[in-house]
């Protein structure tokens, strides 16, 4: 019997994004798998039901329909990561049913428990492993790209200056100064985006290895004299500094934010709260109708002032928070994580079901629930559980 795959409309505040775009559905469709979904899902995203119809998806009569007939269930935000709107799905889920999607888990542990509660299986993207062979899978990085290069435009038309310099019958304007805080992927593509625009633009990051890739792109790199060895963990991800290191950070950095007209700041840790590396009083230095844009709004953000979703504005200064850029560019953004969706679950398929094979790295990390249980250890050990032995594979 073919796996059924069932695509739901994302139903958090704002969220346009679809899980599975229509050129995804095809390629899952090879493998044997049927589709059915909720009738208008991908509509916010762009892509009407004719889309899909014609790539033989079964449209349902309504959303409780696709949870019945699904076996697995690709969503953008899954109950984790979409915790009011999301529990009204919790009564939805039954036994054995593959959830896949961002569920923050590692500061939503309790919303996996609720799905392990319900015995559904719970694949979480944003703990898909920084490896080579699971870089198509890579939302993170897909997300962040969206998020680097919606924020400089953001910045472009908040400020009130432009972006290149030009040489006019009124005289040359100076470029504008663009200083971007972390160069992980969302501060590379604001970097190159930033550049294209025509800024100068200047980048800083805990890591010293990136020196090289931020110069690659046109940017000048600030080097301060700061000992951060230990900042990027074993799966690339940034780690947390001790205190001390941001503070020395902060008062070396503050030359720098004074003499930018935009800011850029990407830097994250997951399931932490967002170091704080622009204080109010460095935006005080900052010149009446510069910008800050905060990518880590969402975990406090990088600026003291930060509001998530707000517009702040003090001395001046105008400071944004927004949490969720990709879903304003939802047709590509959709596209993007589709095809992040579509390469697990592809690499997952055996035989017409689900393989979660415990010892690929990829599903090791991945697997947040199953069997009624939460078996990924750094979610466990978030909920104070005991490490537990691994399910048995297959």
């Amino acid at each position: 019997m073919a796996m059924m795959i069932g695509i739901v409309k994302e139903n958090y505040p704002g969220e346009k994004r679809v899980a599975l775009v229509p050129g995804s559905v095809a390629a899952l469709r090879k493998l044997g798998c049927e589709v059915v979904m909720e009738p208008g899902a991908g509509v916010p995203a762009g892509y009407g039901d004719a889309a899909y119809e014609r790539e033989g998806v079964r449209l349902a009569a309504d959303r409780a329909e696709v949870f019945r007939l699904a076996d697995c269930l690709p969503q953008v935000r899954t109950l984790g990561a979409n915790l009011e709107a999301g529990v009204t799905d919790l009564e939805l889920i039954r036994h054995g049913q593959v959830l896949v999607g961002f569920a923050d888990p590692l500061v939503a542990a309790s919303a996996a428990q609720q799905i392990a509660a319900r015995g559904g299986t719970l694949l979480a993207m944003e703990l898909i492993p920084r490896i080579t062979r699971a870089q198509s899978m890579d939302a993170l990085s897909s997300m962040a790209s969206i998020a680097g290069y919606k924020a400089v435009l953001l910045a472009a038309t908040t400020l009130g200056k432009l972006l290149p310099m030009m040489m006019t019958a009124a005289g040359t304007i100076s470029p504008s100064k663009v200083f971007v805080m972390g160069a992980g992927v969302a501060g590379l593509q604001a970097i190159a985006t930033a550049r294209r625009l025509g800024a100068v633009v200047e980048a800083y990051d805990v890591r010293p290895a990136v020196k090289e890739q931020v110069q690659s792109l046109g940017a000048k790199f600030l080097e301060l004299p700061l000992e951060t060895a230990g900042a990027q963990d074993q799966g690339g991800y940034a780690k947390q500094l001790d205190e001390s290191v941001y503070a020395k950070q902060r008062e070396l950095m503050l030359k720098a934010v004074a003499a930018s007209d935009a800011i850029i700041t990407t830097a994250a840790i997951p399931g932490k709260k967002s170091p704080v590396l622009v204080t109010a009083e460095m935006v005080r230095a900052m010149a009446p109708g510069s910008v800050i844009v905060d990518l880590a709004a969402e975990r406090g953000g990088n600026c003291e002032l930060t509001r998530p979703d707000e517009t702040v504005v003090e001395n001046g200064v105008t400071i944004l928070g927004p949490t969720n850029l990709p879903s304003t560019v939802p047709l590509h953004a959709s596209q993007m994580y589709s095809r992040n969706v579509a390469a697990l679950l592809c690499h997952l398929l055996k035989d017409g079901s689900l393989n979660f094979d415990l010892s690929d790295p990829i599903v090791r990390e991945t697997l947040v629930t199953r069997d009624g249980e939460v078996v990924q250890p750094r979610v466990r050990e978030v909920l104070g559980l005991a490490p537990a032995e691994p399910p048995a594979a297959g």
